[in-house]
């Protein structure tokens, strides 16, 4: 599609403008040009809101200050402190990207979008955003909301579920951007994208009236804001019920409750967890010949973005010298210890909350 003059030209100044009066300024993450905050903060952004993520940014830098520091840590670190963020293979691959930025380019990230894309969790609009941020690359991103705010804009009819036509808007995109900007520019420009996505051209009830650019706003002359963006496939929510096994004994003075390691690929990827049955008879057919000490505990709810889980709680307590149960890739953890472990943040949330 071609755009209208007027939008190629008053686009991008008007957000520039409405950004430096009007958008955000007091984030932890802004007023940075050191890749590795912007890409901490950029990575822990997606799909999560800012006031999420504010106490997992700082402690975050707090226990890791740089990349090196991140990729000398070992993996259950790293997934300890991401516990209740959610969205588990970001840490993972945060991990490995801090791995790869130090083994392959010494420790120092990439300048340019292009080779940023090529490491581990980053992809194009991420490696836009922090190549925009902290060396003003004239480089669009392309993450949800500015597909939103775009589509919009130019009352884009392209499918956004398929492939084809995010790329077609990402290239739009590109012709939006400042034609001859500073780099305070792409820092406002940016920064504007992502304001303009989360606080204004929102997904529902979008505030037109506050927009800086609603005079070149297609969707809104034609009064359809609500038709775009156009996405026809949809994921439907699922709903599940898991039943946790809780074994615990006591070991000495210590309480110890058994964890194994969640599959590589799934909810709750790589994590630690008690282990989880489909039904009430797999769980107790798991704790074996001490099933009769079952106590089940009061059923939680859990949300994750396209499934409801309900989780059913099932506590046995063993003796102190039983055995080990036949669960492959498990161990005895003591339950003071649970804070450095990576752990599901409603798994966590139980065994702290064990009772006696």
């Amino acid at each position: 599609m071609k755009i209208p003059g007027s939008v190629s030209a008053g686009f991008a100044p008007a957000l520039v403008h409405w950004q430096r009066r009007d958008g955000r300024h007091g984030l932890p993450w802004q007023g940075t040009r050191d890749p590795y905050r912007v890409w901490l903060s950029e990575i822990m952004l997606q799909q999560t809101q800012v006031s999420t993520v504010l106490g997992y940014y700082q402690r975050f830098l707090d226990r890791f200050p740089d990349v090196h520091a991140l990729a000398s840590a070992s993996e259950d670190e790293v997934m300890s402190l991401w516990s209740g963020l959610g969205y588990y293979s970001r840490a993972r691959n945060l991990h490995r990207c801090a791995r790869t930025v130090v083994s392959e380019h010494g420790g120092l990230f990439p300048s340019m979008s292009s080779v940023l894309a090529t490491l581990p969790g980053i992809g194009d609009s991420t490696a836009a955003a922090i190549a925009a941020f902290c060396h003003g690359e004239r480089v669009s991103i392309a993450d949800g909301n500015v597909r939103r705010v775009l589509s919009r804009l130019l009352a884009f009819e392209g499918d956004l579920s398929q492939a084809r036509a995010q790329r077609e808007l990402w290239q739009l995109a590109q012709s939006l951007l400042p034609e001859h900007p500073s780099a305070d520019d792409m820092v406002a420009y940016t920064q504007g994208l992502m304001d303009l996505g989360a606080g204004v051209c929102t997904l529902r009830q979008p505030a037109c009236e506050r927009c800086p650019v609603a005079g070149l706003c297609e969707a809104r002359r034609a009064g359809a804001t609500d038709r775009y963006p156009v996405k026809t496939r949809r994921v439907a929510r699922r709903h599940e019920s898991w039943w946790l096994l809780i074994l615990r004994k006591r070991v000495g003075e210590q309480s110890v409750v058994w964890l194994e390691r969640r599959p590589p690929r799934g909810i709750w990827a790589g994590l630690h967890c008690v282990p989880v049955a489909g039904d009430e008879a797999q769980a107790l057919s798991a704790a074996g010949d001490h099933a009769g000490a079952a106590r089940h505990l009061p059923a939680q709810a859990h949300a994750l973005t396209h499934r409801e889980l309900r989780l059913h709680p099932v506590l046995v307590d063993l003796v102190a010298d039983a055995a080990d149960p036949a669960i492959p890739d498990g161990r005895w953890v003591p339950t003071d210890q649970l804070g450095d472990v990576g752990l599901p943040a409603p798994v966590r949330s139980l065994l702290l909350q064990l009772p006696d």
